[in-house]
């Protein structure tokens, strides 16, 4: 079970990326000290939508990524990147293990 949610995440943070930018994206996943961050990049520089409670898109077909990640998510966030005149994002989530 626990395997399948992260994989829902990853499938969603890396949609997200593909779906609403123009540019290449990646996926990065790291596990470090009991943390799993699950993170996609991408070349647009604009924040993400803050996602929206998830009792509220949950029937929603499209638009609730980002509310199932932050719903299953211990944390959950973005940061803005820039190098070598290059800007994007990524957005990332953490997961605890038990």
């Amino acid at each position: 079970m626990q395997i399948a949610i992260h994989q829902q995440k990853e499938k969603k943070l890396v949609s997200n990326a593909v779906r609403h930018t123009k540019g290449p994206a990646a996926l990065r996943v790291r596990w470090s000290v009991g943390v799993l961050r699950i993170g996609a990049w991408d070349t647009d520089p604009a924040p993400p939508e803050p996602p929206a409670p998830l009792e509220q898109v949950v029937h929603l077909e499209e638009g609730r990524g980002l509310a199932l990640v932050r719903a299953c998510a211990d944390l959950w966030g973005w940061q803005p990147l820039s190098r070598e005149g290059n800007r994007g994002k990524y957005v990332w989530c953490d997961l605890v293990a038990a």
